[in-house]
């Protein structure tokens, strides 16, 4: 069974700041109700805090997506485990780590992913979330720039983006669009990976 890393409800476990409670909270209500239900209102409900709890930490709507933003990133973090990138991997082995990634990821994150698409089409009408949305991608595409890089790719930026519409196509397929309910195994999505890798090293 796999872990799974989703906004969370109004307990707190212990060691949880109360920023990380109100941030938390603000990503399960993109993930139960869309954009429209995200207020400072519903996150203090959600949270279990006093009326003016969330105002207090974010004063203004963009600062609670902006506190959504990073705290997604860190929980994304958690479940891609970008240390599984590692250097000097032919394309089958960075195709299974990739792979291993994303099926963790469909198979235990998928309010994660939610959140994920909320907050693009939000980032997209705001400028400033759209520049911390961008930033806390490339936490992500940085290390994959590096693998593609290692693994001798001719043009690591180019061919990181080609991995990342890829696996971004993948994730909205399965999480949002006409495979919700046909997950591919973590063997079919290395299969794939492998191919579109293989294709671009010019390795097989």
């Amino acid at each position: 069974m796999p872990t799974r890393t989703t906004p969370a409800g109004s307990a707190r476990p212990s060691g949880r700041s109360r920023a990380d409670l109100i941030a938390d909270s603000a990503l399960a209500l993109l993930a139960e109700r869309g954009m429209r239900g995200l207020t400072h209102r519903a996150v203090d409900e959600r949270a279990g805090l006093p009326q003016g709890s969330t105002s207090n930490h974010a004063r203004t709507r963009e600062a609670l997506l902006e506190a959504a933003v990073h705290r997604l990133a860190e929980l994304e973090g958690r479940v891609l485990t970008l240390g599984e990138l590692l250097p000097g991997r032919g394309p089958d082995r960075l195709a299974e780590a990739l792979a291993h990634a994303l099926h963790r990821y469909l198979t235990g994150s998928t309010e994660l992913l939610v959140c994920r698409y909320e907050l693009a089409l939000e980032a997209t009408r705001r400028p400033a979330l759209r520049a911390y949305y961008d930033e806390a991608g490339r936490r992500f595409r940085d290390p994959l720039v590096a693998s593609m890089a290692a693994a001798g790719s001719a043009d690591p930026e180019r061919h990181a983006l080609s991995v990342v519409a890829w696996a971004e196509g993948m994730m909205f397929a399965c999480a949002a669009g006409s495979y919700h309910r046909a997950v591919p195994t973590e063997a079919q999505l290395s299969a794939g990976c492998a191919e579109l890798l293989r294709g671009m090293l010019g390795t097989g």
